[in-house]
């Protein structure tokens, strides 16, 4: 069963998305809305990652014996300016795409396996992370005419 390496990945990206929000709001918090958003959003997901320790005692975790091309690389570092801010939404967008897609994964393996649990668990968590994926859609929406149009 490969089950433990996607909850490993989920586990993972979930902390990198955490992290990504903190870095976003420490360096962008002068935005409307981003510091206290970002801080909530990161909470939610450190909520996540918890809520996985159940499956995860359950299944098992364990890395792939394959080449990673998917991973959850964190935003460690943040650009600065109203381009920098756009760009560093994309780049936890695309992180907060990693983390919805393997929860839809994982749920379908819960579902498989008749753990409602964990599927109650997936519902939860993956509802919270489409509002954080339409907030970052948003927020970029926001940015674009600013950073594209205005700033030089």
């Amino acid at each position: 069963m490969l089950l433990p390496v996607y909850l490993g990945m989920l586990a993972t990206a979930e902390h990198s998305l955490a992290d990504s929000f903190r870095q976003v709001a420490a360096e962008h918090g002068n935005e409307p809305d981003v510091l206290h958003l970002c801080e909530a959003l990161a909470a939610q997901c450190d909520q996540h990652e918890k809520a996985l320790a159940p499956a995860i005692g359950r299944y098992g975790e364990r890395p792939d014996d394959e080449p990673e091309r998917l991973h959850a690389d964190a935003v460690l570092s943040s650009r600065s300016g109203a381009i920098g801010f756009l760009r560093d939404l994309q780049d936890v967008y695309i992180l907060a795409s990693l983390v919805d897609v393997t929860w839809t994964v994982v749920k379908q393996a819960a579902l498989g396996l008749r753990d409602g649990e964990l599927v109650e668990i997936i519902t939860r968590c993956e509802g919270q992370t489409k509002v954080q994926l339409d907030w970052l859609s948003t927020r970029m929406k926001q940015a674009a005419p600013q950073a594209l149009i205005v700033a030089r």
